[in-house]
């Protein structure tokens, strides 16, 4: 059955929030706002938040220079996922990322469905693994992003869910596969 188990213990991670946008700052980011919030509220620690143009090398750079940091364990990104010429975050994450998750951006529409119809499949939100780092790229909607921690991400980053969460998975990210 699936749950939290609380006779295990919480493991907090940390993690970064990239906020892509031609048009925010971190006064009016919403979207990062209540990502932070919420995982700091959760018990996670968010060590980096910054914001980058709608710019693919800019993007790339940014995932890139965090998934090399030893402190960051998750990105959480918010805009430019959708299907406008300036929208490049899954591009971006594709040229960065190991492994997808293909899970997470089915499960993500699947749930949106219920609340926005089929405006839905308007939205690439993407995630994957780089560098034994995972990253979730989520549309720039503040409503998007609600839906995205609280039906997915509390889950999947609490290491107390069960059958299975991310957060678990986390050394054997780091672990060297010989053949």
């Amino acid at each position: 059955m699936s749950g939290v188990d609380q006779r295990l213990p919480f493991v907090p991670v940390n993690i970064a929030i990239l906020t892509i946008s031609d048009t925010r700052n971190l006064e009016n980011d919403a979207s990062g706002a209540l990502l932070e919030e919420r995982a700091t509220e959760f018990g996670h620690k968010v060590v980096e938040r910054t914001l980058v143009a709608d710019h693919q090398p800019a993007i790339e750079k940014q995932l890139r220079t965090w998934i090399s940091d030893p402190r960051i364990d998750i990105v959480l990104s918010t805009g430019g996922t959708g299907v406008t010429a300036r929208d490049v975050t899954p591009e971006a994450v594709r040229r960065v990322i190991e492994k997808e998750i293909p899970g997470f951006g089915e499960l993500f529409r699947y749930l949106s469905y219920r609340l926005i119809g089929t405006a839905t499949i308007q939205s690439r939100a993407i995630a994957g693994v780089a560098n034994a780092t995972y990253i979730f790229a989520l549309p720039g909607s503040t409503s998007a992003c609600k839906d995205a921690w609280d039906e997915i991400l509390q889950f999947q980053l609490d290491s107390r869910h069960r059958p299975c969460n991310f957060v678990e998975l986390l050394p054997r990210l780091k672990e060297t596969v010989s053949l």
